[in-house]
């Protein structure tokens, strides 16, 4: 008679859900991308080829959705960090997508969210130095379509910076 496997829980969002050893892995693979299968075997106790099929599942999930290079700012000329709080004008559908598309353009802006509160956006942006910062606001941010308000917040110094979700 054949195995009756139960399905993996579903959670509210109706995906998979992860259990130890998947989170295990991503803890890994946060930490350093770079790690090689057999060392993430080695690491969480299981054998390649469950650890190889366990981090495809989680990228064809979409669970994993990048491998990326952490790069240190000073050292490419981008040490000014800049948080800067943005208001449209107008807040139609349309307003919003047109603003979002034109932020995607813009190298400056390492990271933008969309936010409750006094502001709409906040944007993190990474310049050289204050000079490059002015030019960008004056010659490109302030230029924009239906720009409201915006105030500039300059870093003083980075206490806690992470991209690590699995813990």
């Amino acid at each position: 008679m054949p195995k009756i496997v139960a399905p993996k829980e579903q959670n509210a969002t109706g995906n998979a859900s992860l259990d130890k050893m998947d989170l295990a892995i991503l803890k890994l693979l946060q930490q350093n991308a770079r790690i090689t299968v057999k060392e993430i075997a080695a690491e969480v106790h299981l054998s390649t080829t469950p650890v190889h099929e366990r981090i495809k599942r989680l990228e064809q999930s979409g669970v994993i959705t990048q491998y990326a290079t952490l790069v240190d700012k000073n050292k490419v000329d981008r040490a000014l960090m800049v948080i800067c709080y943005v208001s449209l004008k107008e807040h139609s559908k349309n307003a919003g997508v047109k603003f979002i598309k034109a932020i995607h353009e813009l190298n400056e802006v390492i990271e933008c969210y969309n936010i409750s509160g006094e502001f709409d956006f906040m944007l993190k942006v990474a310049c050289a130095d204050m000079n490059s910062y002015y030019d960008f606001h004056v010659n490109k941010l302030s230029q924009m379509d239906n720009m409201g308000n915006v105030q500039s917040v300059f870093v003083m110094g980075v206490i806690k910076e992470t991209h690590q979700l699995v813990w």
